[in-house]
């Protein structure tokens, strides 16, 4: 390893040590499929505006890579990285995915140790009946005929939170909309300016 790489995270530069800012807010959403991520992370660009970047692990590991998840799969490089080059522009970043505890866990870990400014994870505990009813509500066809309750018995653990208290639970009675109102209050983004450009 060159003696300017990151000792944790060989191949990055060791001015990423540390990401971000004081200034820049970094949240992670966690939470099994159809539990509502995707959309709370969409809740909370959308309220905010321009200057946050969402980092979807869906996005990277599914489109831009077409991996698998498995344990040390490419994309948990990816997403750290994505994350952190956002960060470092000045973007405020909303990490979201299933993101497995035990796959994820200590490159989320690590990037929120290296985060200079304000950072709140949250994992949506939402129950597998639950699970089942959101996901039959989705638009998109395609994906419904290729995600089959089978498939959500075998992607589904249940309350898959990170080690060490880090995260705040949310549970399945808090809206879309009261969740996006609880992220931008706690993490003073509804306090913040969007980008002009």
């Amino acid at each position: 390893m060159s003696a300017t790489s990151h000792p944790e995270l060989p191949g990055l530069p060791a001015a990423w040590a540390s990401a971000g800012s004081v200034e820049t807010r970094l949240v992670i959403v966690r939470g099994n499929s159809a539990s509502g991520k995707s959309s709370v992370a969409a809740g909370i660009r959308d309220r905010f505006g321009r200057g946050l970047a969402v980092v979807a692990q869906d996005n990277l590991r599914r489109i831009v890579l077409r991996e698998r998840d498995r344990p040390g799969g490419a994309n948990i490089g990816l997403i750290d990285t994505v994350a952190r080059y956002a960060l470092n522009a000045g973007y405020h970043v909303v990490i979201e995915g299933i993101l497995y505890a035990d796959r994820y866990g200590g490159m989320l870990r690590r990037l929120v140790g290296d985060h200079r400014g304000v950072t709140r994870c949250y994992y949506l505990d939402i129950p597998f009946d639950e699970t089942l009813v959101r996901h039959a509500s989705k638009a998109d066809h395609a994906h419904l005929a290729a995600v089959t309750e089978r498939e959500l018995r075998d992607w589904y653990r249940e309350r898959d939170v990170l080690p060490g208290g880090v995260e705040t639970v949310v549970g399945s009675d808090s809206t879309l909309r009261d969740t996006v109102d609880r992220i931008m209050r706690e993490t003073a983004l509804s306090e913040l300016p969007p980008r002009d450009t």
